[in-house]
């Protein structure tokens, strides 16, 4: 029931019962006086009274119309019998009304108004004991139940590898007797791990929904409360609950709430959180026995959960969900563009290639920014225009034209940015530019954004490097040229110092220091690593400060080498930034052969019409030219290895049929 119709049924119950309740003091007080028999046969006798009116236990008497007496009686004291007495013997005139066939409201509201009371009863215990409050039912389960998941697993792409292993438990779930025969236990638990938006949740709703079983999900956080022991009794109310459906999925979002290592808080052995992940324990692997209740949970911080969560017999699987490759997202990409209009030239192969680093959510996100472009600007299907937008969306939110920005401003942000550009095309080990703006995106005032042309894993020395260089080619730039430095480098700082320490504290990238690791992989665990202290000595400290300094510095003054030999280019790119906003690949590499900028100018008009039609074209052009070398190499390749191998069999063959002997009929005593 709704809050409104409880407020309007109690408004109702409360009116009924305040008119009983004054119809019932109303007659219990507009009575007159106790009749008085005596005194009204005297009257009577004396010939005081010529008529009598008997209604409902009152009794009033009349001489020509006056009221010369009044009076109440009992049910017993008075009857028509008197009435008839008076009439035969003194001649008045009487009205008698019998109290035992009183109206039909006088029998009404006493019964109705004792069903009202003990439905008030009623709804009190029930609310009480009941779900509507939350003073007697804050110990039971939040775990919502859904017995019919629509989500299968042709709605997850991206991951085949991780959908192989969750077939398994499905299998268990549909066929757990085929198992047991071989003598295999039934998995009590697999736990998801992956970044944020990888599909943690969607994966389980789809183990649940292909092996159609009851689907209880709840979060962590909802076992604690400022209750003590409210977490152990919510675990305990939803193991009982999933017992009732076996088999069942009971899947725990960001276990991380509550499943952190014991003994790391502030309470001791008795903070809630730790009763709540004892009782946890027990019901996953302890004296209870749950068979054919699978339990799933998804965090992002393993490093923090408890070692006995983790163990065989309780989360027997780790599962591990990680980003998509290039082809996890055009699958992605295709699952999600399902239910859109797209334009017939869109191609996800570009689209996954130009979102490298995305996950399932921010491509989804791309797709629903790029449907509400689309909307905006009354089309009725999703372009490459919109998607190209989208993707600069999602990465550095939305284009602030209508800022004003002072000229000032536009000449340091055009110079700040062509240094990061230029220092990324003469670096071997750098990302191909994609694009360079002086148009604020989110905080930025401008950007520079590469493109990798592969999904790589591992970072070298050599592109760290290269990597360190570019970031500082920014504020090299605003150096050689403006003569001042300004804030807009600040953010490319923070992440060339945290590079350049993490080269030599935790990738052993310098040989003074060695191979040696001084930090964690792990971000710090207020409770596990309070106590914790630096394993180094302070001259081991400085001697790391000294090597991230000249890491840095070296790339400072690779930069302001490589820029005061590019001073043309420099000058020539913030010129066409300041004049045209934003250039594209094919711009950056005129403006690095030396084009002047009326060329460069005349080849962004050529191109300006077909770019409002289809941004894309330039990079699907791109990638067709990249397709076709790398066919053309592959293939002459192939070739030349084909007659290397021709060259070395042939030779080979020809001395063996020179050296080859005939047949001897010597006997082996003869050749001796």
């Amino acid at each position: 029931m709704s809050k409104t119709a409880k407020i309007v049924l109690w408004s109702i119950l409360g009116v009924i019962l305040i008119v009983i309740l004054i119809s019932v003091l109303t007659s219990l007080l507009s009575g007159g006086k106790e009749i008085n028999y005596s005194e009204v046969e005297q009257h009577v006798v004396a010939g005081e009274i010529d008529k009598i009116v008997v209604d409902d236990y009152n009794l009033i008497c009349y001489k020509d119309g006056r009221v010369v007496y009044e009076a109440t009686y009992g049910r017993t004291e008075f009857d028509a019998q008197q009435l008839d007495e008076w009439a035969t013997k003194y001649g008045i005139k009487y009205t008698y009304t019998d109290p035992n066939a009183g109206s039909f409201l006088s029998y009404v509201f006493p019964i109705v108004g004792v069903l009202l009371v003990c439905v008030v009863f009623w709804l009190l215990i029930r609310q009480t004991q009941g779900g509507g409050s939350k003073a007697m039912s804050f110990a039971k389960t939040k775990a919502r139940v859904n017995s019919n998941i629509k989500v299968r697993f042709s709605d997850v792409a991206g991951a085949e590898e991780e959908k192989a292993e969750l077939a398994e438990v499905v299998e268990f779930l549909k066929s757990p007797r085929k198992f047991a025969d071989l003598g295999a236990r039934i998995p009590k638990g697999v736990l998801l791990v992956g970044p944020p938006g990888t599909g943690k949740t969607l994966f389980a709703k789809a183990v649940a929904g292909e092996a159609n079983v009851p689907f209880f999900s709840i979060s962590g956080s909802d076992f604690v409360e400022m209750f003590v022991g409210v977490g152990a009794s919510r675990v305990r109310d939803l193991f009982d609950a999933a017992k009732k459906s076996q088999p069942c999925i009971v899947f725990i979002d960001e276990i991380d709430a509550v499943g952190r290592q014991r003994g790391t808080g502030l309470g001791g052995g008795h903070d809630e959180r730790e009763q709540t992940l004892n009782q946890l324990l027990v019901q996953m692997d302890g004296f209870e026995t749950n068979e054919g209740i699978i339990v799933m949970a998804a965090t992002n911080r393993a490093d923090i959960l408890d070692p006995a969560l983790l163990r065989p017999g309780r989360f027997d699987r780790q599962i591990h969900v990680n980003l998509p490759d290039v082809r996890g997202r055009e699958s992605i990409l295709k699952v999600h563009a399902r239910n859109k209009p797209l334009a017939p030239d869109v191609n996800f192969k570009i689209l996954s290639r130009m979102t490298s680093g995305f996950s399932g959510a921010d491509l989804e996100n791309l797709l629903n920014e790029a449907a509400i472009l689309t909307a905006r600007a009354n089309k009725k299907m999703i372009g490459n225009k919109e998607l190209f937008e989208g993707i600069n969306k999602v990465l550095l939110g939305p284009q602030k034209k209508s800022r004003l920005v002072t000229e000032s401003d536009k000449r340091i942000t055009a110079y700040h940015e062509s240094g990061h550009a230029i220092i990324a095309k003469l670096c071997k080990h750098c990302d191909p530019v994609q694009e360079v703006s002086i148009i604020a995106r989110g905080m930025a005032a401008g950007y520079t954004m590469t493109r990798p042309d592969n999904d790589d894993n591992h970072m070298t020395k050599a592109k760290l490097i290269d990597l360190v260089c570019e970031l500082l080619g920014g504020r090299v730039a605003e150096e050689l040229v403006i003569k001042d430095v300004s804030t807009g480098a600040s953010n490319d700082l923070q992440r060339v110092t945290e590079i350049a320490r993490k080269m030599v504290t935790e990738w052993g990238m310098s040989e003074r220091v060695g191979l040696v690791t001084y930090s964690a992989d792990n971000p710090i665990f207020l409770g596990r690593d309070m106590e914790a202290h630096n394993s180094y000595s302070e001259e081991t400290a400085g001697m790391i400060d000294e090597e991230v300094h000249k890491i840095i510095s070296a790339a400072h003054d690779r930069a302001v080498k490589l820029l005061t030999e590019n001073r043309k280019a420099l000058d020539t790119m913030a010129r066409v930034l300041i004049e045209r906003e934003t250039i594209y690949t094919e711009e950056v590499d005129l403006i690095m052969d030396g084009k002047s900028v009326e060329e460069i100018y005349a080849y962004m008009d050529r191109y300006e019409k077909e770019e409002r039609e289809n941004p894309f074209k330039r990079f699907m052009d791109a990638e067709v030219n990249k397709e076709k070398t790398a066919a053309k190499k592959t293939e002459e390749a192939e070739q030349k290895a084909d007659e290397n191998a021709a060259k070395k069999t042939d030779a080979p063959v020809d001395r063996v049929e020179e050296k080859e002997e005939k047949p001897s009929s010597e006997t082996p005593e003869e050749k001796k």
